[in-house]
């Protein structure tokens, strides 16, 4: 039984989670949930043993000094609390750690067990993978869910994806067999650029949590990092002609395969959330990561030891290869 003592009743809650590992291409999902906890102040009320889930040698512990004594900070997974303000206040339970290392059932079901303590009305898990997408392009945000109803209600995409899952594709099966709603939103990062951090698919994330759950998402300097980001990406992209030339050719075939898509719901969303930004407001690990086949990759590198790699070509548009999300 797990008892709480010490969180107040929560309105509306909404768990947010993020693992780092497999899940967290870019670690833009992790990036997110953290961004959510420093700028609401979050406070840490949990946080699962470590001894359960990790194999410290895959996961290893940081030992660090405070006032001259030494400690070690165990990996593990924490849970904090937020409240969003404004007209309708809602409550945001915050999920962050690493992918587990072992008991996946135990685990989810531990924070289930949390979720149903605090009265949790949505499960929203972040996720980010590799894919074929140019850096140069708005970042690709999939949204997905396995209950045919709540994809209707949300406008997402009922997920009919089969292959290799992580710890996020895991928790919201965990959740729907529990009958706790639960979405995924998945950030694609352009696999040849994949070292983190990715400020750009972070922001993009929170700007598709922030129409889903219905709240104000304060940004602070991700805009700014995600342009000087995308800056940075086109300089070292323009030092290399064959980088260049292949970073072309994917925006033709996003271009290409995206046209229908340039108009109608995206520009309406877009729309409404410069609306409410500007509404009576101010001045405004190791290992690979996921990818949209659900395989693990490696990032492309410009330069490495045994001299240069022509990255692979994008599939033409209208391919069985075009990006699909995992979860």
């Amino acid at each position: 039984m797990i008892e709480l003592e010490g969180v107040p009743e929560l309105v509306d809650p909404v768990m947010v989670a993020a693992f780092e590992g497999w899940n967290d291409a870019g670690d833009a999902a992790s990036t997110a949930v953290a961004h959510l906890d420093r700028e609401w102040k979050g406070e840490v009320f949990a946080a699962l043993d470590a001894e359960d889930y990790y194999d410290f040698q895959v996961n290893r512990p940081t030992v660090f000094m405070e006032a001259g004594v030494r400690k070690i900070t165990w990996p593990t997974t924490r849970l904090s609390v937020v409240r969003v303000g404004g007209e309708k206040p809602r409550d945001l339970v915050l999920v962050r750690g690493i992918e587990p290392s072992m008991r996946w059932r135990s685990f989810c079901n531990e924070l289930l067990g949390f979720a149903h303590e605090l009265g949790v009305e949505l499960v929203v898990v972040l996720g980010a993978l590799l894919g074929d997408t140019p850096h140069t392009r708005p970042v690709p945000i999939s949204g997905t869910t396995s209950d045919p109803d709540l994809a209707r209600r949300m406008d997402l995409e009922e997920t009919k994806y089969e292959g290799p899952t992580g710890i996020v594709g895991v928790l919201q099966e965990a959740c729907t067999h529990a009958g706790v709603p639960a979405v995924s939103l998945w950030a694609a990062v352009p696999h040849y650029v994949s070292q983190p951090p990715n400020p750009k698919a972070t922001l993009a994330l929170l700007n598709r949590l922030e129409d889903l759950i219905d709240v104000r998402i304060p940004l602070g300097e991700l805009p700014e990092d995600a342009r000087a980001w995308q800056v940075g990406v086109d300089q070292l992209a323009a030092e290399d002609s064959e980088v260049a030339e292949y970073v072309q050719s994917l925006e033709e075939a996003r271009d290409t395969a995206e046209l229908p898509e340039a108009s109608g719901d995206a520009i309406a969303r877009e729309f409404e959330r410069y609306l409410r930004r500007h509404d009576g407001a101010g001045p405004p690990g190791a290992g690979g990561h996921a990818t949209a086949d659900g395989s693990d990759s490696t990032s492309y590198l410009r330069d490495n030891p045994s001299g240069r790699t022509r990255p692979p070509k994008p599939p033409k548009p209208g391919t069985d290869d075009e990006e699909s999300s995992e979860d």
